[in-house]
């Protein structure tokens, strides 16, 4: 999938984290903010870039500011954000082509 317009999803809140993408220079480029990067920085990176993956993003430029959130919200925020940037509203694939 190709990111055509910058995009944010999730929060700042406690448990939450805000994703934002944005049309890439060519591959993955990750600037990641999170308040427990030292205990959990190698899976929070793990997750966002599986994600990427499965969605077949490999050109972005991707923010995550993370306040502790959970794989499944990560998950859950990059998916979203990558949609809102292709402006996918219809048949989204929860939970189907996105283990």
């Amino acid at each position: 999938m190709v990111i055509q317009k910058p995009a944010i999803a999730g929060t700042l809140e406690s448990s939450d984290c805000m994703v934002t993408v944005e049309p890439g220079d060519g591959g993955i480029e990750l600037d990641l903010d999170s308040s427990v990067i030292r205990q959990y920085g190698k899976q929070i990176r793990k997750v966002i870039f599986s994600t990427l993956e499965r969605l077949e993003v490999n050109d972005v430029r991707i923010t995550v500011v993370d306040k502790g959130a959970l794989d499944c919200t990560i998950k859950a925020r990059v998916e979203c954000a990558v949609y809102r940037a292709n402006d996918v509203k219809d048949h989204l694939p929860w939970g189907g082509a996105i283990v």
